[in-house]
């Protein structure tokens, strides 16, 4: 009897299989998470609904900084080659929104195409209107590095009041838009100019939430002296400091992202080292991808709950019959009292609670008669995803990432430093001497002899006791001292002979250096 209902019970109780993560992020945002959003007009308030190619796309880059910081030149040094619609000047060149993405031929897609293509993950920025969408493009090209990332280049940040109007569209939602689907988002500054106008930090502030996306980039340092770099790097990061309310340090780039000569070279070392890490961490992108959009998820997830809750609130505190526009009035006034009233009830963080003030100001416009009360069915359906989908997906991530090791961006600019002498650290530290012929401990052997014959070896070596002594006058921690002496002891018989002595010495000086 009712053999139906237990078909649903165990259908509920089965797990859910996926064969990617991808495809499991999208049937359970489809499944489970949408029907919230959806019936608690969670798309009006907060970020328009997720499509099948925002779970499939490239990771993707944006590029953010006022004008004449270097955008479009970093993006050309990047992937070694002109982009269609590239326009560098020091004037405020680039007035319009780029995606710079892999296609089998070069060519423009202008945006009001470029939003109604399935394959593209732009389809919901036709809401921000034709203005918009004039100023949108998409360049393709046959480029190895756009086969693993995609780029978005974005208009030069202006000062002025009259600029930010003239723009026609809203500017900081558009990038807000932007950061919830990038996989990273890098901050240009100009070494020469680190003024933070208006419009730039509403836009940093805009990205409230992506801090863990956010690197910031301090270019064209190669123009100024180390005195002076050493005061603009400070002088940058009191000013972000005073936007990015965190904590903690955000990572700041140094370099001359570009392919012309070094205008002062005296920083060369530093800016080879901190170009590397930034590749490192650009190259690191289709890796960490899946990680990423999971991430993703799980934040809209927590907001979207957050939200069914306020919704459902102001719902229950409506009045029937009379007095409804004086009693909405007096709900979007007390919204803090209503925060946190929920806080305390769900036992929630008060940092996964939206905005106040844009809370606010979006429901002034809005009919409270159609909002929904609580459906715990709904809520329960995502708890049930949060506890235990997610926790079957995170397996898959991992599973998915050991399969992709060797899977990193490759071409352009990150072919340049990968092998030969021009490899970041050839021949320096540890390999230094790689293509000499004689042994590059020979050099200075005789020193080190000396010390070893005052430490009376014994048919012709010195014991591990003996050698400690001598080891530890460098300071370095045992730790150190340990991993020298195994690669010293080459043939392990617990003695060093004078040149395996030689060796360990050698090995202590590179690495005090």
């Amino acid at each position: 009897m009712f053999s139906w209902a237990n078909k649903d019970t165990r259908r509920k109780k089965e797990p859910e299989l996926f064969q990617t993560v991808s495809e499991g992020l999208r049937k359970l945002y489809t499944h489970k998470l949408l029907p919230l959003e959806e019936t608690y007009r969670f798309h009006d308030f907060h970020s328009p609904a997720l499509e099948d190619a925002d779970f499939h796309n490239n990771p993707m880059v944006l590029l953010v900084g006022q004008y004449s910081t270097g955008k479009t030149t970093f993006i050309r040094h990047l992937i070694e080659q002109d982009f269609p619609g590239m326009r560098i000047g020091p004037e405020p060149t680039t007035d319009s929104f780029i995606a710079v993405m892999h296609g089998p031929v070069e060519g423009v897609m202008p945006g009001n195409a470029l939003v109604v293509d399935p394959k593209k993950p732009f389809r919901k920025l036709s809401a921000f209107g034709n203005a918009f969408l004039n100023r949108f493009m998409c360049a393709q090209l046959p480029n190895p590095v756009l086969e693993s990332i995609s780029i978005i280049d974005t208009p030069g940040i202006l000062s002025g009041e009259k600029q930010r109007i003239s723009r026609g569209y809203d500017f900081a939602a558009v990038l807000e838009w932007f950061a919830e689907r990038v996989d990273r988002i890098i901050l240009l500054f100009d070494a020469h100019k680190l003024d933070i106008s208006d419009e730039f930090s509403d836009v940093i502030k805009a990205l409230k939430n992506h801090e863990d996306k956010i690197r910031v980039v301090l270019n064209k340092a190669d123009q100024i002296e180390t005195q002076q770099l050493m005061r603009v790097y400070g002088a940058l990061m009191w000013s972000l400091g005073k936007i990015i309310n965190t904590p903690e340090v955000v990572r700041v780039y140094i370099g001359s992202f570009w392919s012309h000569p070094l205008l002062i070279p005296d920083n060369r070392k530093l800016f080879e080292a901190e170009e590397q890490d930034l590749f490192k961490d650009i190259q690191s992108l289709p890796r960490n991808a899946a990680l990423r959009k999971l991430n993703d998820l799980i934040k809209r997830a927590r907001l979207a709950k957050v939200h069914a809750y306020i919704i459902s609130a102001l719902k229950k505190e409506m009045p029937n019959v009379f007095g409804k526009e004086n009693k909405k009035k007096e709900l979007i006034n007390n919204l803090h009292e209503i925060y946190l009233k929920i806080e305390k009830e769900h036992q929630i963080s008060p940092g996964d609670f939206p905005n106040i003030k844009k809370m606010q100001e979006i429901l002034m416009t809005q009919d409270f008669a159609k909002f929904q009360s609580v459906k715990p069915k709904l809520l329960d359906a995502v708890d049930d995803m949060l506890a235990s989908d997610i926790a079957k997906l995170m397996v898959l991530v991992r599973q998915e990432e050991s399969q992709m090791t060797n899977q990193v961006v490759k071409g352009g600019a990150f072919e340049g430093t990968m092998n030969g002498p021009f490899g970041h650290g050839y021949g320096e530290g540890a390999g230094e001497g790689i293509d000499d012929f004689e042994w590059v401990v020979g050099k200075d052997k005789p020193t080190y002899d000396e010390i070893f014959f005052t430490l009376s070896p014994v048919n012709g070596k010195i014991t591990g006791a003996s050698a400690k002594k001598e080891m530890v006058k460098s300071k370095l921690p045992n730790t150190v001292l340990g991993k020298i002496w195994k690669l010293a002891d080459v043939d392990k018989d617990g003695f060093l002979d004078d040149e395996e002595f030689a060796l360990a010495n050698h090995l202590i000086k590179k690495k005090k250096k």
